[in-house]
């Protein structure tokens, strides 16, 4: 809200002398989004440039990011007032002073008057307006303040590139990494590259991110870039400044359709290097809407599924990245390679006598594989700490749930405001009672389909049946007058996926915490267990696979991109008979027993070496990595 009108003077900037404290208005041609200085302010730097085509370099501090310019784009317009200006190499440039402000517009013709601002009250005259339109058209007839944004469908190999986009998911890879996973409506036209991300560790809409799989690029954003990348909102426009296509290096790059792009923001604010939140008003991200509606996909999209745009057959075809070189991996191997389809291959001779760490592509058959018993193979693993232990079985979970579960629960436990009680005596011979905590949710129960329970005494066929009636399921344990977790067995059940929490890592809180989560819509498992204290543990699979070729040999462990690779969830794995069988048919179909290993299948794979040290004495080990089963129920011959 605009306060009363002042009179101000605005000085052109040919105009500006040393040591004044000036008024001006001009047009972004450089800027650098906000970042923290070395002491403890915000730092942005604006170059700006008016009709005496005179420029002007601003560097603005603040301990207030938001009273910073919210610049967003190269030809945006400011007002700033009170800007002392100084000399530097014999050029002008301006710093706030006391009093500083600034007014942001959009630099397009016709584009909303509407100032970008954290002052509550600023002035804002006609003849401010009339100066607005001036420069609007005044960039406008010389079409000279060209922007590098770029739509997907435009980026060439090599290049650095705005890209305005809608996030539909995002990750966290390491401490220096994050992932973004976005989409503008169109279609890059090289082969993008694509980050394995368990699905624990993926924020977004999984019914979105399934149908946009085939329009959406991976991008990763280094350093200081990540903490902001963290607080993005799933569904938020955008702008990433400076992006990189990078070129991944290998002997066919030159053949264009060979080549794949992966795209990095690097860190450091060189360039402009940055991220922004556009707000919905933003006439950019009004246009992006209208393309991102336009855009129609398939309910049911395969693994690179197809959509359609409602633009002519030629501009289909120019967004349409060309497979034949990814047809022509695929023919005669069993799997899949997503991203390095490109790479040589290196026989693992060569492999052998290289050091590591290095990333080959190899062409080999599975001799063996360990453990052969495959429920041995699933394991559970806690990011935090790199803690590994075996999966219960259903023998191992029975027993759990004999010695610690099934004692006497009260059978007169009192209703909550936040839960209701019943209890019921088993038909087994034991006559043990079980206590059913139903969690109520706007102060009223729910269907069972929707359903939090608590369950109390149980056993673990009780526990089974209950899965397949109830939406989520916590066994808890009477400790005096309160409930608590038991991190000892499953700390939560939803229908076939039993979740575990670490027990170094969790910091366990009291249940009455789920009170909180009572108005959230649906029961998610990461959710519930971040209330609640629990550091919840991965499920993944962990086998050591001999792959040969004809010179030779190695031992491959295939564990954090496992689920990749068989494309089967190990966290239901166990529970589900009919993956179990799935799962020994794939392996009998990549190694029989029953065959000479001339007849077995050849594996396509990417694998990674690293040094590793295990009871201080160091040595070479192999990974496999990006590799897919290219079908799950596959008979191919060699």
């Amino acid at each position: 809200m605009s306060g009363p009108a002042q009179k101000y003077v605005y000085t052109p900037l040919d105009q500006l002398k040393e040591g004044t404290v000036a008024n001006v208005f001009g047009v972004v041609i450089f800027f650098k989004l906000p970042y923290r200085s070395k002491g403890t302010d915000f730092c942005s730097i604006v170059t700006i440039v008016d009709q005496s085509n005179v420029k002007l370099k601003c560097t603005f501090f603040s301990g207030n990011q938001d009273a910073l310019p919210r610049i967003y784009k190269i030809g945006d317009i400011v007002r700033f007032h009170r800007i002392k200006i100084q000399k530097f190499n014999n050029d002008f440039q301006a710093v706030s002073s006391s009093g500083f402000s600034a007014l942001v517009f959009e630099g397009a013709v016709n584009a909303p008057l509407v100032p970008r601002t954290s002052s509550k009250g600023y002035s804002f005259t006609s003849e401010d307006r009339k100066t607005i339109e001036s420069f609007r058209n005044w960039q406008f007839g010389l079409q000279s303040f060209s922007s590098s944004r770029r739509n997907l469908s435009d980026v060439q190999p090599g290049q650095y590139f705005d890209l305005l986009c809608q996030l539909v998911g995002k990750a966290k890879m390491d401490k220096a990494s994050y992932l973004l996973k976005v989409w503008d409506g169109t279609k890059c036209t090289f082969l993008p590259w694509k980050i394995f991300v368990e699905d624990e560790a993926l924020e977004g809409d999984r019914d979105s991110i399934s149908r946009l799989q085939g329009i959406t690029v991976d991008i990763l954003v280094y350093d200081n870039h990540v903490e902001l990348a963290k607080s993005l909102k799933i569904g938020s426009y955008i702008v990433i400044q400076n992006l990189h296509a990078k070129v991944h290096s290998s002997a066919n790059e030159n053949q264009g359709h060979d080549t794949y792009v992966e795209f990095h923001l690097h860190g450091g604010t060189c360039y402009g290097r940055g991220i922004s939140v556009l707000p919905e008003d933003d006439s950019d991200v009004k246009e992006l809407q209208k393309v991102l509606g336009a855009v129609k996909l398939q309910s049911n999209p395969p693994l690179d599924p197809v959509f359609d745009v409602t633009t002519s057959d030629t501009q289909l075809s120019q967004m349409s990245p060309p497979f034949d070189a990814l047809e022509r991996y695929q023919q005669l191997s069993v799997t899949v390679l997503p991203v390095r389809h490109q790479w040589q291959i290196t026989p693992l001779a060569d492999i052998i006598k290289n050091k590591a760490p290095q990333k080959y592509r190899i062409r080999a058959k599975l001799k063996s594989f360990q453990p052969r018993h495959l429920y041995q193979s699933v394991k559970l693993h806690c990011t935090k700490c790199n803690y590994l232990l075996d999966t219960p079985d259903e023998e191992k979970l029975s027993k759990i749930f004999e010695d610690r579960f099934t004692g006497s629960p009260k059978t007169n436990t009192p209703d909550t405001f936040w839960y209701r009680s019943a209890v019921w005596n088993t038909v087994t011979l034991d006559k043990r009672a079980v206590a059913i905590h139903f969690l109520k949710k706007y102060d009223i129960l729910q269907s069972p389909e929707d359903s939090l329970i608590l369950v109390e005494g149980a056993s673990f066929k009780e526990l089974c049946k209950l899965s397949g009636h109830f939406n989520t399921i916590i066994p808890v344990k009477s400790k005096e007058e309160h409930l608590e977790v038991d991190l000892s067995a499953p700390f939560l059940i939803q229908g076939k996926k039993w979740l575990y929490g670490c027990m170094k890592c969790s910091n366990l809180k009291s249940l009455e915490e789920l009170k909180s989560l009572s108005l959230e819509r649906g029961w998610n498992a990461k959710e519930i267990a971040k209330v609640l204290g629990v550091e919840l543990l991965t499920h993944m699979f962990v086998m050591n696979l001999t792959l040969e070729d004809d010179t030779g040999s190695v031992d491959a462990y295939l564990w954090r991109h496992s689920k990749q690779f068989f494309q089967i969830p190990p966290s239901v794995v166990l529970m589900d008979r009919d993956l179990q069988e799935r799962l020994h048919r794939i392996m009998n179909e990549l190694c029989p027993s029953t065959k000479q290993i001339t007849e077995y299948p050849w594996m396509n794979c990417c694998i990674r070496s690293y040094n590793s040290c295990n009871g201080g004495k160091e040595r070479i080990c192999y990974e496999i990595f990006d590799t897919i089963l290219s079908e799950p129920d596959m008979d191919i011959s060699p």
